[in-house]
C-alpha cells in the first residue's frame, strides 16, 4: 500500500512541476534541493509514473556510494508499500536486487560508468538522475560528461537531471547545455551554532592521522549535548578508524544507543540508522550523512570538522586518502541535518574565528584523486586525452601523464592513447585498472579463485587489526565474521567469475605463456594453483604468501622493494619503514599495497603488504629491469660498475675496467663540481695567478677572462683539455696543473696576455728596492704588506692598474702597524702615532720625524751605519 502522507509530506513536491516543466521543454534540469526534501526518493517515483500521474518511464538514479544506493532503494519501496527488487530496485557492485516490473533502478556512480561502456545508448532507460552532484566525486563527473555525449549524440530523447543539494548550480548547468534550475525549498528549522573548540591546541591531520586528542575531545563534547539538549544526536567523524575510537570512548551511556553508519558498517546496522529508534541515539557517521543518508530523530550535530578526500603523490607513486579539514559546504550540509524536524543545535568542535579560513567548497577529485581509472574510460570512450568531454574541471596535465603511463605499462592503451582489448576489459571488471591488470595476469600463476580472493582484499582495504601482512589478512577474512568479510565473500564470487571468463590475458601480459589452472569453488587457497613460469618459490611461502605477492607484485611493480638498512627500497625510489610489529619484519623482498608517510619523516610507512621472492619481483616489475653500464662520481672518486637493476633497486654489481671515456669525463666534470677545483694540483703560483685574473676580470673586463668556479665549468673544454680527457680517476685530477691549464685563457690572440705582469704583478717593488709579494686574495682590494721603514720616502700609494693598493705597514717583527690606502695622509696625520708607541719598542731601526723624506731602508740603525 502506497504511503500517501509520507510521499505528500516530502517539500520538493513544490518543485515538481517546474522539474517537468523544464524536462518537457530542455529535456535537461538541474535540481537544487536541501537534504531530507525528498529530491532522492520522490522525485525518481514521479519521473517514472510510479506516483502521481505522469507516464511510465524507465529512470536510472545514480548515486556516489554503495550505501546510499541501498538505502534509496530501500526508502521508495518502502513508499510504494514494496520491498526491494519491485517496481524499485538497486545494483551495487556485486549485488543486484531488480525483478521484471523494476522501473526505478538505484545505481552507483561506478556502475553506471560501466553500463554506459557497455551500452552507449542506455536502451531503455528514459531518465538518468545523477544525484548528490555537488560533492563532485570523480565517476560522477565522469558519468554526467558521458551521458551529455550520449543525449548530444545518440539520444537526443534521454532526459538528465542534475541533482544538488547546495546552490552551487550555474556550472551544472552549462554543463548540461543551459539547463534550467529548478530550487525546492526545505523545511528546516532554526539551528543554533555553538562553538566548542579544544581546550588545548591539537595537532593538525597529516595523512590519515588524526590527534587522539581531538577524537577525545569529540566524545567529550557528544556527552556535553547529550546534557544539554534533546532528541538523537548525529556525529560527524572522518573515517571509519575514527568511528571506532570515539565509540569506545562513549562507553557506559546510559539510555542511550550508539550506532555507526558508514560504508563498511553492516546492512542491519545500517537499517537500524536509517529507522526511528526506541531510544535516544548517538549516530557516528562519516560524510556520507551529510545528504545522502536521512537519519531520523536528529536533533543536535556534533562535527569534528575534517573530512577525508583523495590525494595521490606522484613523486612517491602513493595514492590514498588524506584527512583534511571539512568545507564550508559541508559545515553547513551536517549543520542543517539538526535542523530537518525541528529546532536543533550544532555544536562545532572549532573555533568561530577558524571558521572563515576553511576551504569555501570541497575540492573536486578530478583535481587531486588518482586519475589512471578515468583516463582509462575516457580512452574507452573515444577521447583519450578527455579534451572532448563536458567537465566542470579539466584533468591536470601531470596527473594525466601519469595516469597514461600506468595505462601503457599495463597494457591497457597503445601509443596513440587508444584502448587495447586488454583495456576494454579492464574498464568492465569494476576495478581500478592496476587490480584488474593484477586479476587476470595472477589467475594463470595463482590460480582463479586466490587472485580474486587477493583482489578483493585490495579492492577495499581490510580493517587495521586485520593486520599489515596481506596473507594473514587473507586468512582473518576467510574466518572473520564481520561486515567486512561478508563484503569480501561477496566480491571474491564476483571476481572469481570474472577472472575465470576467457581473453583475460592479452599480448604482452605478464601470464602469457603460462599455464591456465583452474579455480575452486571455495574461497580457500587452489589446490592447483600452478605457476607456469618457470619460477621457484622461495622456501617457506605458502599458498597465501605467494598469492598475495603475486597480485600485489603485479597490481604495483613500482612498489616490489627490498631491504636495505633498515627500511625498504621500492623500484620506484621510494624507501618504505615497517611498523615495529609487523609480521613482515625479516622479509628480504616485500611488494607494498598500501603506504602513507608520517608526520615528520622521510620515509613512507607500510600499511598493507606481502612478501615476495626475487623472482616474482624481477618477473612482476620486469619493464623496469635494465642492464647499465654507470660510471659516477661517488665516495670521493670515479665508480665505474656493471650494474643490474629493478628500477631503483639495485640487483648486481661489478667493477667496469673499460668504461666508455665520455662517461669517466662526465664523472669527473661531476667531481670537480661537487668538491671544487681544488682536485687539480695547484703549485706554487697558480693560485695567485687566478687570483690576479680575477681581479683584471673585475676591474678591467674583456679580455680578461672570468676564472669563478662557474665561468671555468662553463670553459672546461678551453682550459682543461686535453688533460682531462685523459683522467680516469681522482689521481688523474691531481696530475693536472692548474696553473698551466690556466695559462690557455689569457688573452693571447689580443696580445694583452704580455701585460698581465704590468697590470697585475705577483710583486711590487717599494722604495726600499725590496720586492714585495702582493696579496690578491680579495679582487676588490688587493693588499700589500710591507714593513714601515721600506717605504720612507713614498709620497704615494702605490697602484696596480690604476687602483691604489691597500698597504698594511707592519712593525720590525712583521706585525701589523697601520692600514692605509693613502700614504701621504698617513704621513702626515698617522705615522707620528705609530712612531710613539713602537720607537720605544725598537729601538735599534729608525724612526725619523720626517718620514716622507726620509731614507728607505730594511735594516737597523747600526746596519746603516755601517
Amino acid at each position: 500500500m502506497i504511503r500517501q502522507d509520507a510521499l505528500e509530506s516530502l517539500p520538493v513536491r513544490e518543485a515538481l512541476p517546474g522539474l517537468a516543466g523544464a524536462l518537457d521543454a530542455h529535456g535537461t534540469s538541474v535540481l537544487v534541493a536541501p537534504p531530507g526534501t525528498g529530491k532522492t526518493t520522490l522525485v525518481p517515483l514521479v519521473l517514472a509514473g510510479l506516483w502521481g500521474a505522469g507516464p511510465a518511464r524507465r529512470v536510472l538514479v545514480a548515486e556516489p556510494r554503495r550505501i546510499a544506493a541501498r538505502a534509496a532503494a530501500r526508502r521508495m519501496a518502502w513508499l510504494l508499500g514494496e520491498r526491494a527488487g519491485g517496481s524499485v530496485g538497486f545494483t551495487v557492485r556485486g549485488e543486484r536486487v531488480v525483478g521484471p516490473e523494476t522501473r526505478v533502478e538505484v545505481v552507483t556512480t561506478g556502475v553506471l560508468l560501466q553500463r554506459l561502456q557497455r551500452d552507449q545508448e542506455l536502451a531503455g532507460v528514459d531518465v538518468v538522475m545523477l544525484d548528490e552532484c555537488h560533492e563532485r566525486h570523480l565517476d560522477a563527473d565522469t558519468a554526467a560528461a558521458f551521458l551529455w555525449d550520449v543525449r548530444e549524440t545518440l539520444r537526443p530523447d534521454l532526459r538528465l537531471v542534475a541533482a544538488s543539494a547546495t546552490t552551487d548550480a550555474q556550472g551544472w548547468a552549462r554543463l548540461l547545455g543551459d539547463a534550467p534550475v529548478v530550487e525546492a525549498r526545505g523545511t528546516a528549522h532554526p539551528v543554533d551554532v555553538v562553538w566548542a573548540p579544544p581546550p588545548r591546541a591539537v595537532r593538525p591531520p597529516h595523512g590519515m592521522r588524526v590527534d587522539p586528542a581531538l577524537l577525545t575531545h569529540v566524545a567529550a563534547v557528544v556527552r556535553r549535548a547529550l546534557a544539554e539538549r534533546d532528541g538523537d544526536v548525529l556525529v560527524f567523524l572522518p573515517g571509519v578508524g575514527e568511528i571506532a575510537r570515539v565509540t569506545g570512548l562513549l562507553g557506559g551511556l546510559a539510555g542511550v544507543d550508539v550506532l555507526q553508519v558508514h560504508g563498511r558498517a553492516p546492512a542491519a546496522v545500517q537499517d537500524a540508522v536509517l529507522s526511528p529508534g526506541e531510544r535516544r541515539r548517538v549516530v557516528l557517521a562519516t560524510s556520507v550523512a551529510e545528504s545522502s543518508l536521512t537519519v531520523p530523530g536528529v536533533r543536535v550535530v556534533v562535527d569534528s570538522g575534517l573530512a577525508r578526500e583523495p590525494r595521490v603523490d606522484h613523486a612517491r607513486g602513493l595514492s590514498a586518502l588524506a584527512t583534511v579539514r571539512a568545507s564550508r559546504a559541508a559545515g553547513r550540509q551536517r549543520a542543517g541535518r539538526a535542523g530537518r524536524e525541528a529546532p536543533g543545535a550544532v555544536y562545532r568542535c572549532w573555533a568561530e574565528a577558524e571558521d572563515g579560513r576553511l576551504p569555501s567548497f570541497p575540492s573536486p577529485e578530478i583535481k587531486v584523486a588518482d586519475l589512471t581509472a578515468f583516463a582509462l574510460q575516457a580512452a574507452c570512450w573515444g577521447d583519450p586525452d578527455a579534451s572532448g568531454l563536458a567537465l566542470l574541471d579539466a584533468p591536470p596535465d601531470g596527473a594525466m601523464a601519469a595516469a597514461r603511463d600506468v595505462l601503457a605499462a599495463i597494457g591497457a592503451v597503445r601509443p596513440d592513447g587508444r584502448p587495447t582489448e586488454r583495456g576494454t576489459r579492464l574498464t568492465r571488471l569494476g576495478l581500478h585498472p592496476r587490480l584488474g591488470r593484477a586479476l587476470m595476469d595472477a589467475a594463470p600463476r595463482v590460480g582463479p579463485g586466490l587472485a580474486a580472493e587477493v583482489v578483493a582484499l585490495l579492492s577495499e582495504e581490510p580493517p587495521r587489526d586485520y593486520g599489515d601482512d596481506l596473507a594473514a589478512a587473507l586468512r582473518a577474512a576467510r574466518r572473520g565474521g564481520d561486515g567486512y568479510a561478508a563484503r569480501w565473500r561477496t566480491e571474491v564470487r564476483r571476481l572469481r567469475r570474472a577472472a575465470s571468463e576467457p581473453g583475460g590475458t592479452a599480448p604482452g601480459s605478464a601470464a602469457e605463456g603460462g599455464r591456465a589452472a583452474s579455480a575452486s569453488e571455495g574461497t580457500g587457497a587452489d589446490a592447483d594453483a600452478g605457476d607456469g613460469s618457470g619460477a621457484v618459490p622461495a622456501a617457506g611461502i605458502g599458498a597465501e604468501e605467494r598469492a598475495a605477492g603475486v597480485v600485489v607484485a603485479l597490481a604495483f611493480p613500482e612498489r616490489v622493494a627490498r631491504a636495505e638498512g633498515g627500511s625498504y627500497l621500492m623500484a620506484g625510489g621510494t624507501r618504505a619503514e615497517l611498523g615495529a610489529a609487523s609480521a613482515l619484519r625479516g622479509t628480504e623482498w616485500i611488494a607494498v599495497a598500501v603506504a602513507d608517510r608520517p608526520v615528520g619523516r622521510g620515509h613512507a610507512r607500510v600499511l598493507l603488504g606481502a612478501a615476495v621472492d626475487e623472482d616474482v619481483a624481477r618477473w612482476a616489475a620486469g619493464a623496469l629491469a635494465e642492464r647499465r653500464e654507470e660510471v659516477h662520481w661517488a665516495g670521493g672518486d670515479v665508480v665505474a660498475r656493471r650494474v643490474e637493476r629493478l628500477g631503483a633497486v639495485e640487483l648486481t654489481a661489478r667493477p667496469l675496467t673499460d668504461a666508455d671515456p665520455s662517461l669517466v669525463r662526465a664523472a669527473l666534470l661531476d667531481g670537480l663540481r661537487r668538491e671544487g677545483f681544488g682536485l687539480l694540483r695547484w703549485p706554487a703560483g697558480a693560485a695567485v695567478l687566478r687570483q690576479r685574473l680575477a681581479f683584471l676580470h673585475a676591474r678591467r673586463g674583456a679580455p680578461w677572462p672570468d676564472v669563478s668556479d662557474e665561468a671555468l665549468h662553463a670553459r672546461v673544454d678551453e682550459w682543461l683539455e686535453p688533460e682531462l680527457s685523459r683522467a680516469r680517476n681522482r689521481a688523474g685530477l691531481a696530475r693536472i696543473d692548474a696553473g698551466q691549464a690556466l695559462g690557455r685563457l689569457l688573452p693571447w690572440a689580443s696580445g694583452d696576455a704580455a701585460r698581465l705582469d704590468e697590470l697585475a704583478p705577483e710583486r711590487i717593488t717599494v722604495p726600499s728596492g725590496s720586492a714585495i709579494r702582493i696579496d690578491w686574495s680579495d679582487p676588490e682590494r688587493p693588499v700589500l704588506a710591507v714593513k714601515l721603514q721600506e717605504m720612507f720616502g713614498l709620497q704615494e700609494s702605490p697602484t696596480v692598474a690604476g687602483v691604489p693598493l691597500l698597504v698594511h705597514l707592519l712593525s720590525p717583527a712583521g706585525r701589523p702597524a697601520a692600514v692605509t690606502a693613502d700614504l701621504a695622509s698617513f704621513w702626515r696625520e698617522g705615522y707620528q702615532q705609530v712612531r710613539a708607541e713602537l720607537r720605544g719598542r725598537y729601538p735599534r731601526h729608525p724612526w725619523p720625524e720626517d718620514p716622507a723624506s726620509a731614507r728607505p731602508t730594511r735594516h737597523t740603525n747600526a746596519r746603516l751605519r755601517r
